[in-house]
């Protein structure tokens, strides 16, 4: 099986552990991290005996989301066109894995780390999880979760998460639709295993078409979320935001 540079793969008989596995930065989603994980949830489906995957975080973090960091580096329009499917097609992959993705949240899914928690088939999280679109006070949106977030916990609560930028905790997550369950923190992995127990004890090819019919198309509105997404990142307030962001400042936005 191959080595990922950001991510851990773990067999436990018919249930595979997938783990994002940097720690040192909350598990930020760099470049490198979007180009492996369609790789990673291929590695994973294709093990022997492989009914069920398990996603968590290393660490006291699922993913504090993209690395605001290395935004910096995108460039132009194009190379951050770029980027954004890459992005796009990394969640997606986790809906097109031919075994159902369980999302076990440990920490902080903050950003990025709440789309890929919508991109999962199941979840269950931590009393101690917490999530929130970020986006805005970075000058951007979240794209994928504007797309795939209204089926999930309605259009208003997309909203209300994408245009405040708040945080919100397990409980209210639980209570909008976006987890399933919500168990004691030290609970948390057993639950998740437990229920991947569940889940591969029945008929692989049933579980596989159910998943397959309910993920049977590609989000509407994903290209023209892409571009919106990609002229945001060209704009003077998300250029001063990652600058305030490294240096530990508050942005200032201009709306320009």
């Amino acid at each position: 099986m191959a080595d990922f540079e950001t991510f851990l793969i773990e067999q436990r008989d018919e249930i595979v552990l997938v783990t994002m596995n940097r720690p040192e930065k909350l598990n930020a989603m760099n470049p490198t991290f979007f180009r492996e994980l369609p790789h990673v949830m291929d590695a994973a489906a294709a093990l022997p005996g492989a009914r069920a995957i398990v996603l968590t975080g290393a660490g006291r973090a699922f993913s504090a989301g993209g690395d605001i960091e290395s935004f910096g580096q995108l460039g132009g329009t194009e190379k951050v066109r770029r980027h954004l499917r890459s992005v796009f097609d990394a969640f997606h992959s986790l809906e097109r894995c031919e075994l159902p993705v369980i999302g076990a949240i440990n920490g902080i899914a903050y950003g990025g780390g709440t789309e890929i928690t919508l991109a999962c088939d199941l979840v269950i999280a931590s009393e101690q999880a917490m999530f929130g679109f970020r986006e805005a006070t970075v000058g951007l949106t979240p794209g994928y979760g504007l797309v795939r977030g209204p089926a999930t916990i309605g259009t208003h609560w997309t909203r209300w998460l994408a245009l405040t930028a708040d945080i919100i905790d397990a409980r209210k997550a639980l209570e909008i639709g976006l987890v399933q369950q919500v168990v004691p923190h030290e609970e948390l992995m057993e639950t998740a295993f437990g229920l991947a127990g569940r889940v591969a004890a029945n008929a692989p090819l049933a579980v596989r078409v159910g998943k397959n019919f309910l993920n049977r198309a590609n989000p509407a509105g994903l290209a023209e979320s892409i571009e919106a997404t990609a002229l945001l990142f060209t704009t003077e307030d998300n250029r001063n935001a990652i600058k305030a962001f490294v240096a530990k400042q508050v942005p200032t936005f201009e709306g320009r």
